[in-house]
Order: C-alpha cells, then structure tokens, then sequence
C-alpha cells in the first residue's frame, strides 16, 4: 500500500504538473477578436511568443480614469482604461524595458520611453464618456495622457507620443 502511494505521489508531480509550472507564466489566450498585440521583451505571453489580448481582457484588468481635454477633440472628455504602467507590469516579470513602439493601424509609430508611464497616469484608453472608442474617433485603443492634469504635457514631444488606433506595442 506504501509503495502504491509512492507511485501515485511520484506520478502527480510528473509531467502534468511540471507542464502547469511552465505555462503558469503565460496568459490566458483571447477568445474574441484581438485588439492588441504586445511584443518584444515580455515575459507572458499567450500565443507564441506574443501576448494578444481582445477587448474583455483589455477591460478585466484594474481601470484607471481621468477627464482631460486634448488637442484633437473638442472639450473636455470622461477617458477610461488600464495604466500603460500596469499592462507593462503584467507582461514583464522585472518591468525593466527603456521604451516601447507604438503601431497604429495607419502605420503610425512613435518610440515613447517607459518613465512617461512612471511620471505620469498614462492609459491604453478604451472607453470615452463611457462608451467604447470607435476607430473614426481615435480608437479602439489610444495611448492617452491626462494632459489637464499638467501643462508640461502639452508639448509637441508628447503629443506625437499619444498614439491613437493603437494596434501593436513593441516593449524594447
């Protein structure tokens, strides 16, 4: 009897096991259409060696919000989404990445460095006034500032830096 509980012990913490701690890491693949795609230097990741995430998976992780104008839109908006801080975070094990390139669907790229999102509440925005944001309206996906929230923001430099129908980010 000891010897066949040996057997089952041994038995559990083989192959099945040690195949569960090597995809503990990754992420749970979308089940909708994919929205974004992140790649380069993560360590979760969900198909190969991309993480890609549809909309509900955008939409599970924690909310940040703020109200802000901005220099393409008229008055003041209600912005809602993940801090880019946070999406970094979860796909990185040290969060140790200079800069990430942002892809929009028109082939727009802008190289904005990782301490932006330290120094400031920068999100993935989602949703503006409550509603999802459509791609005639910079969505679905914008990288966003508050940029009421400080006039240094303002500049030309970070402007070029919120990037709208986001599609691809690159962590470098």
């Amino acid at each position: 009897m000891k010897a066949l509980l040996m057997g089952w012990v041994v038995l559990m913490f083989s192959t099945p096991l040690a195949g569960l701690a090597e995809s503990a890491n990754d992420l749970e693949a979308p089940s909708g259409h994919v929205i974004l795609t992140v790649s380069g230097n993560i360590d979760h990741t969900n198909v190969g060696s991309e993480a890609q995430f549809d909309r509900a998976m955008l939409a599970a992780l924690p909310q940040h919000e703020f109200e802000t104008s901005t220099p393409w839109t008229e008055g003041s908006s209600h912005y809602s989404g993940p801090l880019m801080r946070d999406l970094l975070a979860l796909l990185s094990q040290e969060y140790d990445a200079d800069a990430v390139l942002v892809s929009a669907l028109n082939g727009y790229e802008a190289e904005i460095p990782v301490s932006d999102f330290n120094d400031h509440d920068v999100i993935l925005a989602m949703t503006k006034n409550g509603e999802a944001i459509p791609i005639r309206e910079y969505g679905p996906l914008w990288v966003l500032y508050p940029f009421d929230q400080d006039e240094t923001l303002l500049s030309e430099k970070i402007r070029f830096r919120a990037v709208w129908q986001v599609m691809h980010i690159n962590v470098l």
